[in-house]
């Protein structure tokens, strides 16, 4: 759905066409769901908190002002959804010093995301990716698992696109150290 079509359905949605609504539950809620997942550890939890993102966009939507399409702006309510609850149930994720990221070289941090068929290694990176924290997850999962480009990202994010891509590159080193532990 191309941004002026979002707009319009956005418009019969508050003209009171609520019906109008479920396409975009239809076309976001398992990339919404996807995000979550990777962020909440708790299956049960990230379906509540999916359909708390949708609830939320639904009584925002008046909000909307189509600066940005209507996924990016229902990505950015997602994530915070997912943040909020992290904060919540104050999940704690591992320290990493800076001086093990450091001697990660670029060709290393490389391999970990070739394609490779070795399920013993995607146990391990699926392993590594949930014990980072809500934004390094999310970067990973935007980036890799749902192939956002860079500006979308940092759009969703609210953050600048080289922003976005120094943490993606310190997210991988990361990956890579605790794969390798």
């Amino acid at each position: 759905m191309e941004n002026p079509d979002e707009i319009i359905y956005i418009k019969r949605i508050l003209d009171g066409e609520t019906n109008l609504y479920s396409i975009f539950l239809e076309r976001y809620s398992r990339t919404i769901h996807s995000l979550i997942v990777r962020i909440i550890p708790s299956k049960e939890d990230a379906e509540e908190l999916t359909q708390d993102t949708f609830m939320k966009a639904f009584r925002k939507l008046d909000t909307f002002k189509g600066e940005c399409s209507f996924s990016t702006w229902l990505f950015r309510i997602a994530y915070n959804t997912a943040i909020s609850a992290t904060r919540k149930k104050k999940i704690i994720f591992p320290f990493i010093d800076d001086s093990m990221l450091e001697n990660v070289s670029e060709e290393l941090m490389d391999t970990v995301f070739e394609e490779d068929d070795n399920e013993h290694r995607l146990q391990q990176l699926e392993e590594a990716i949930s014990k980072l924290n809500v934004e390094e997850k999310t970067l990973i999962t935007l980036y890799y698992t749902d192939g956002k480009p860079i500006a979308q990202i940092a759009e969703m994010l609210e953050q600048t696109p080289d922003n976005v891509k120094i943490k993606l590159f310190r997210v991988r080193k990361k990956i890579y150290v605790l794969m390798t532990k």
